[in-house]
């Protein structure tokens, strides 16, 4: 089998916001959408204070909530992991978005554009499919599927592999197999202790958060 995740180092993110930009130009997103955030967090007090930079998204959860309250069967999981929305299905209700432990989903009613008026660059991307409906990261699901039908590895193939992760310029993001031992993804996991966000929820999130170097080689959440 495969499972698809997606890793970030929090002692490498610098904050630069690439991945987001990455992601809005890739999916063309309206303002104010962001399939990839960037959160600022200080922690402890002063003068003990520490910053760090954590990228969230859709977690790609192996129990996702949304996917339980839709109610016309929109939102699906496939079996490598990746959690999808039929815009043909989804009625806009935004049950999804309220059971979200992420708040990782968006909803535009109508078009809306940088500068007020469309560009020519937004009117050619604009997809009205998107409006009314439930839209989030997708982990660039086409550009995998589109790399392993030309034999590519996403995670090690560019052409196969998410936005963001291509673009982060401190290598903060790894993307691929979580089935497969000998993968970038799983070889992080067994060197590093992670942990992933809201975990104690029991949605399983694909998307694992690595801070400091496993005692011993033993990773642990």
């Amino acid at each position: 089998m495969t499972r698809w995740a997606m890793v970030a180092d929090l002692r490498r993110c610098v904050g630069c916001q690439t991945c987001t930009a990455a992601c809005r130009h890739a999916n063309a997103t309206p303002p104010g959408v962001q399939w990839r955030r960037v959160l600022d967090v200080e922690m402890g007090e002063y003068p003990d204070v520490k910053r760090a930079f954590v990228p969230v998204g859709c977690q790609h959860c192996d129990d996702p909530p949304c996917l339980d309250v839709c109610p016309t069967t929109a939102t699906k999981k496939r079996a490598d992991g990746i959690v999808t929305i039929d815009y043909d299905l989804c009625i806009g209700c935004a049950y999804c978005a309220v059971a979200c432990p992420y708040q990782a989903r968006y909803k535009t009613m109508r078009p809306t554009f940088a500068y007020g008026r469309a560009m020519e660059n937004e009117t050619k991307r604009r997809d009205d499919a998107r409006l009314a409906v439930a839209t989030k990261c997708t982990f660039c699901v086409e550009r995998i599927d589109a790399g392993v039908a030309q034999g590519l590895t996403p995670g090690v193939d560019p052409e196969a592999t998410p936005a963001c992760v291509n673009s982060c310029i401190t290598q903060t993001l790894a993307f691929g197999d979580l089935d497969d031992a000998q993968s970038n993804v799983s070889q992080l996991l067994r060197e590093n202790r992670h942990f992933r966000m809201h975990e104690e929820l029991g949605t399983g999130p694909g998307f694992y958060y690595l801070w400091d170097a496993a005692d011993d080689g033993q990773a642990t959440d």
